[in-house]
C-alpha cells in the first residue's frame, strides 16, 4: 500500500465511481482539480467494453467533464493489446457492439461474421446488441477448440435508481453452461489490464492506485496486481457488503469527494505544498 500523497496516477472506475447513469457523482470534477493542482494524474479505467475511448470521451463531455481521449482506457483496448502480442492481425469472432468492432478493426484485426470462416479467437465483450445467432456461432466455435477471450467478468452494469443490466459476466455463465468452457479474462481484476496500462503509459506499480466501487473487480485488481486499492461506497458495494466480504481495500471512502479531501489533506500534512 502506498500513501495517498505518493500516488502519481489514480485509475478511476467510471460507472458507480465517477458517475452513475447520466449523472456525475458529487465531487467528481473537484477531485480532478485536486489532482491537477498537485501534479498528479488520472486515467479512467473501465471494464465496460460496450463503448470505446472516444465514446466515453463524448459521454464525459456531455456530463461536463472535458478530457482527452487518451485519458480513457477500456477493457476492450486492453484486449486488443493482449491479442496483438499473441497474433497481430488475427481473425476474431467478436461478440460486441459497433464501438468494440471499430476498436478491433482500427487495431488491424479481421472480424469473422459467420460460420464460413474459422477465427483464431472468439472474443466476448459487453454486447448490448447480442443475438441468439451470435451466441450460437460463438458456442460452436468454442466447442471446436477456438481460443476464447473475454474483455471483463462483471455480472451487472449499474444504472441509476439502484437498477442494473446484465453484463459480460452473465453471458460468460451462459456460454459456460452450453460449452463447459471458461475464457481468459483480460479486464479487472486480472493482471493483463494493468500490464497493458503500464506498457502504454510508462508507469510503475507503486505509483498507481485503483479507485472503484466493486470488490470483485476494482479492489481485487489491487490485491492481484500489487497496486494500491481504494474503495468508494457510491456504487455496487455498500458498507454492509464490505463488512461481510473477505476482499479488503487499502483505503475506503464514502465517495470520490471524500477521497479528494483525503488526498489534499495528505499532501498538505506532508508539507509538500503549502495549505495557503
Amino acid at each position: 500500500m502506498t500513501d495517498l500523497k505518493d500516488i502519481k496516477c489514480f485509475l478511476l472506475d467510471m460507472d458507480g465511481t465517477f458517475y452513475l447513469g447520466n449523472k456525475l457523482m458529487g465531487g467528481s470534477l473537484e477531485f480532478l482539480d485536486i489532482l491537477e493542482e498537485n501534479n498528479k494524474t488520472f486515467l479512467f479505467l473501465t471494464n465496460n467494453s460496450s463503448k470505446n475511448s472516444n465514446a466515453y470521451k463524448e459521454k464525459l463531455a456531455n456530463l461536463g467533464c472535458n478530457i482527452e481521449e487518451d485519458k480513457v482506457f477500456t477493457s476492450g483496448e486492453a484486449t486488443t493489446i493482449y491479442l496483438r502480442k499473441r497474433k497481430n492481425g488475427a481473425k476474431v469472432f467478436l461478440l460486441g457492439t459497433h464501438y468494440l468492432e471499430e476498436e478491433f478493426q482500427q487495431k488491424g484485426f479481421h472480424l469473422v461474421k459467420d460460420r464460413s470462416e474459422l477465427p483464431d479467437f472468439v472474443v466476448l465483450g459487453f454486447d448490448t446488441t447480442i443475438t441468439y445467432d451470435k451466441l450460437w456461432i460463438a458456442c460452436d466455435f468454442i466447442r471446436d477448440g477456438v481460443e476464447y477471450i473475454a474483455t471483463h467478468p462483471d455480472y451487472n452494469c449499474p444504472l441509476e435508481d439502484g437498477k442494473f443490466m446484465p453484463d459480460a459476466g452473465a453471458i460468460i455463465k451462459m456460454i459456460e453452461a452450453s460449452t463447459d468452457k471458461l475464457p481468459i479474462i483480460i479486464g479487472k481484476p486480472h493482471e493483463y489490464i494493468i500490464a497493458a496500462i503500464i506498457e502504454k503509459y510508462n508507469l510503475q506499480r507503486n505509483e498507481i492506485a485503483m479507485v472503484g466501487d466493486r470488490l470483485y473487480t476494482d479492489i481485487k485488481l489491487g490485491i492481484n496486481t500489487g497496486i494500491t486499492s481504494i474503495l468508494v461506497l457510491s456504487g455496487e458495494t455498500t458498507a454492509e457488503i464490505y463488512e461481510k466480504s473477505d476482499i479488503k481495500a487499502d483505503y475506503i471512502f464514502p465517495s470520490i469527494k471524500e477521497l479528494g479531501d483525503a488526498v489534499r489533506d495528505s499532501i498538505y500534512q506532508s508539507g509538500i505544498v503549502s495549505a495557503t
